[in-house]
């Protein structure tokens, strides 16, 4: 998900907020593997209630519409990585290790559910209308995370000021965002998550103080 394209709209109220429980998810989870397998604009929703074994009318009940699908796996997505994310650095004070902990979450969290990256890399950005929808609080929240850390990292000297910490946050999420994108374009089986090092080391010393 670009980061730097997603535009903050009003917060509407969806039927799908005010009424969570099991068959919400698992349409959720249906719709998940219907748009990874046969891409958004290919599926109908009557594909994704037949997946999740209910009745097209049924869907109508907790989702308005296929866009509302989408856009709420997407905020899906990102409430539980923010959870995962803030597990990931509860207690730790080192800056670089938050980045790490928070960089390997991120990728984990795509690495273990692939159809669920290839909704989040690729189906959600195939229009603007979409990005014009989605949640700003969530990605500001999540981008937060990242941002704490390296604003820390700058105030102990780990970390050059003189670029703005907000900055330096989006070329981490950036980076981070392309190695699960071409985790899914690949051939090639291999963990995902063991990518992270690689990117934050590369950060982190990039980004030492002069």
């Amino acid at each position: 998900m670009n980061i730097h394209s997603v535009m903050p709209l009003n917060a509407v109220a969806r039927r799908s907020d005010a009424t969570p429980g099991p068959k919400r998810d698992a349409i959720l989870r249906a719709a998940i593997d219907v748009f990874a397998e046969r891409g958004f604009f290919n599926a109908q929703v009557a594909d994704v209630a037949r997946v999740a074994g209910v009745a097209a009318g049924t869907v109508y009940l907790y989702f308005k519409s296929k866009d509302d699908l989408l856009v709420s796996i997407f905020e899906r997505s990102m409430r539980d990585g923010l959870t995962m994310g803030r597990a990931a650095v509860v207690d730790l004070r080192d800056p670089g290790e938050r980045l790490r902990r928070l960089a390997r979450a991120h990728l984990a969290r795509l690495g273990a559910d692939r159809k669920l990256a290839i909704v989040f890399q690729v189906e959600l950005r195939q229009s603007t209308k979409f990005m014009e929808r989605f949640s700003a609080t969530l990605l500001r929240d999540y981008l937060g995370l990242i941002r704490e850390a390296i604003a820390d990292g700058q105030r102990v000297g780990m970390f050059r000021g003189d670029v703005k910490a907000t900055a330096m946050a989006k070329m981490l999420f950036g980076a981070l965002d392309e190695m699960a994108t071409n985790w899914i374009l690949s051939r090639r089986r291999y963990s995902l998550e063991a990518d992270a090092d690689t990117v934050v080391d590369l950060f982190i010393n990039g980004a030492r103080a002069r």
